[in-house]
């Protein structure tokens, strides 16, 4: 059970519409259980989404991102984050094969150096938060430094997010199961 009431539109009417606005426009409609938490912080939450959208819209594959999101996400248990990403995962090019393969993706086949490579640092960011010197090699094999920075920033992004989600209870919406 979450540990503040997910707010709505109506609880808020008047005095945040366009921060809902906002939500209804970027974000999947009707609006995620985090974001509806969230809301009781209206300034944080309007600048936690320009900095989810900047982390978003990184120079990194959509498939690299998401392949590293899921790997938070399995590494926490965070069902929420999962399920969330799963759908994204897809449409960036994952196999549902591949979503399957997540947890195993040391040795499963189905990923590439690269993927590895990237999830490799996810992993080790979320375990362990330093990341040895060795697996970071084995990424900068295939990232520039931008694309480097990016992807510590996107791990570390959403490693906040399950930690958030985690502290506050947010419940996986229905239709997500």
């Amino acid at each position: 059970m979450a540990r503040v009431k997910y707010l709505q539109r109506s609880d808020v009417a008047g005095t945040h519409d366009a921060l809902f606005d906002r939500l209804e426009r970027e974000r999947k409609v009707p609006t995620a259980n985090i974001f509806r938490a969230l809301a009781h912080a209206p300034d944080i939450l309007d600048q936690f989404l320009s900095y989810a959208n900047a982390i978003r819209a990184s120079s990194i594959s959509p498939k690299l991102r998401e392949l590293a999101i899921l790997t938070v996400g399995h590494c926490t248990g965070s069902e929420y984050e999962i399920a969330h990403h799963q759908s994204h995962g897809l449409k960036a090019g994952i196999s549902p094969e591949q979503l399957k393969s997540i947890a195993d993706f040391e040795t499963s086949p189905l990923f590439d150096d690269e993927e590895r490579a990237v999830m490799a640092v996810a992993k080790e960011s979320t375990l362990k938060v330093d990341v040895s010197n060795a697996t970071w090699q084995r990424v900068a094999v295939f990232l520039d430094e931008r694309q480097l920075v990016e992807l510590a920033l996107n791990v570390a992004w959403y490693n906040s997010g399950v930690r958030i989600m985690g502290a506050l209870g947010i419940e996986l919406e229905e239709g997500y199961r």
